[in-house]
């Protein structure tokens, strides 16, 4: 068994091409392994045919076209089609919220009725998706074990950083979680093609839980960071000030610094850290808090933009950075608060005319979200009322106040939700520049 993987021999296939699964396909196809990748979504396995992710990811491209000129990488809608044989079966499928705030798990059974069909002795089974605690157990194992074959399963959560996610899966720790110690160090062997760093963890509920802790930590993390944002906001002093001031040189504290916190991840894992312990007995408190101030967000924001403007009202305003986040750079809006934002804002001034600027995404996008397309700043700020940056790309830092403001209509406000412009010294700016934790313009022009 253990040969087969230190030869190169295993065969794997990955079900469920989006984010988690193309990388780590891509991935494991250029170390050696034969893979083939199973995805419903016809439009991705067009794109896929002619070497195109259908997602941003920085290397990705050339990854996958190089798989694919190898051999070493396959893909189909189903397991019918698949050319070989596998040994290893990873589940990478999307797990969303509905409608309720509730985990889906739909796609998790979909996928390990496909395994089931092809399931054979000694056929190792590996759970990546970010789930439930005791999915594994209650969910996949009890459909599985309506064959009466021996079969190895684990949880190995993927952790990687969209915008950073090739690199980081070669040199990222990458958990194993398994009842036995065999089926761990054959996962180890598996991974070890990738990282030179296994961490393996004594059961799959240890495994699922690390993942939902590592995400909600920085959401908890996050929040703390807005709190600090709303304190300074109401007491008329600079968060952004107050947090670096506090930190450098004092290594017992490292606040976040304020920001809008969305995402694929940070928006649902922690609901799902707090739906998994209920069966349990355990109600969370800091969890579901640190939630409820990074959801609330963009409505604290429609209502100060309203405040600011009052009794004047924003005709033209701009969204700036409409992806989840700028750094490191993707493409993805999933999750994105910006969206929240923008539905605030079109609540509170609905005779606005909206525009939207992102470097990462394309016209067409940004058109279907209901934006006007702009694609040059500072430029086409020349008739607009508001400028609202609502995430951290690398491009907004490389602009100065100074050439906005140049070139903006002359009222022009610009919020900025993620502190990209370093300007409490800066008196020319006090009345036009305002961040999120750094409302003391507006506070003290209007003691």
């Amino acid at each position: 068994m253990y040969n087969n993987i230190r030869n190169g021999e295993e065969h794997i296939c990955v079900i469920g091409l989006g984010y988690v699964g193309l990388t780590l396909a891509v991935s494991l196809a250029n170390v050696g392994y034969k893979v083939h990748g199973i995805e419903v979504r016809n439009d991705v396995l067009d794109k896929l045919k002619n070497g195109e992710p259908t997602f941003y990811e920085s290397g990705l491209e050339s990854e996958l076209k190089l798989a694919l000129k190898k051999g070493t990488f396959s893909f189909s809608n189903n397991l019918a089609n698949i050319p070989f044989k596998p040994s290893v079966f990873i589940i990478t499928v999307g797990t969303p919220l509905d409608a309720e705030g509730k985990i889906r798990v739909d796609m998790i059974e979909n996928a390990t009725r496909e395994i089931y069909s092809l399931l054979s002795e000694g056929d190792l089974v590996i759970l990546r998706s970010t789930v439930r605690i005791s999915t594994a157990r209650n969910i996949i194992m009890p459909i599985l074990n309506n064959k009466s074959i021996k079969y190895q399963i684990a949880v190995c959560p993927e952790r990687t950083l969209e915008g950073s996610a090739l690199t980081e899966l070669h040199y990222l720790p990458q958990i194993i979680g398994a009842d036995d110690m065999e089926t761990r160090e054959r996962c180890s062997i598996l991974f070890g093609r990738l990282t030179p760093t296994t961490i393996k963890v004594s059961s799959l509920e240890t495994a699922e839980l690390i993942k939902l802790v590592d995400n909600t930590y920085r959401d908890v993390i996050f929040a703390f960071g807005n709190e600090v944002a709303r304190i300074s906001d109401a007491i008329g002093v600079n968060a952004y000030e107050v947090i670096n001031g506090g930190k450098l040189g004092y290594t017992r504290t490292n606040v976040a610094l304020p920001g809008l916190v969305g995402g694929p991840c940070l928006e649902k894992d922690p609901h799902i850290l707090a739906q998994s312990v209920v069966p349990f007995g355990i109600e969370l408190d800091v969890t579901p808090a640190s939630r409820k101030i990074n959801e609330r967000q963009p409505k604290e924001i429609a209502s100060f933009l309203q405040k600011l403007h009052a009794p004047s009202i924003p005709k033209k305003i701009v969204l700036a950075g409409i992806t989840f986040k700028g750094y490191p750079e993707t493409d993805d809006t999933r999750g994105s608060m910006a969206l929240k934002v923008l539905q605030e804002l079109k609540h509170t001034f609905p005779k606005a005319e909206y525009y939207g600027y992102d470097p990462q995404l394309t016209r067409e996008t940004i058109e279907k979200l209901g934006l006007t397309y702009i694609n040059n700043l500072p430029i086409e700020l020349h008739d607009k009322d508001l400028l609202v940056i609502t995430n951290n790309h690398p491009s907004f830092k490389k602009l100065t106040l100074a050439v906005i403001f140049e070139k903006a209509k002359s009222s022009m406000v610009l919020y900025d939700c993620w502190n990209n412009f370093n300007s409490f010294d800066i008196e020319d700016y006090k009345s036009r520049y305002i961040a999120l934790g750094n409302h003391q313009q507006y506070s003290l022009n209007n003691k």
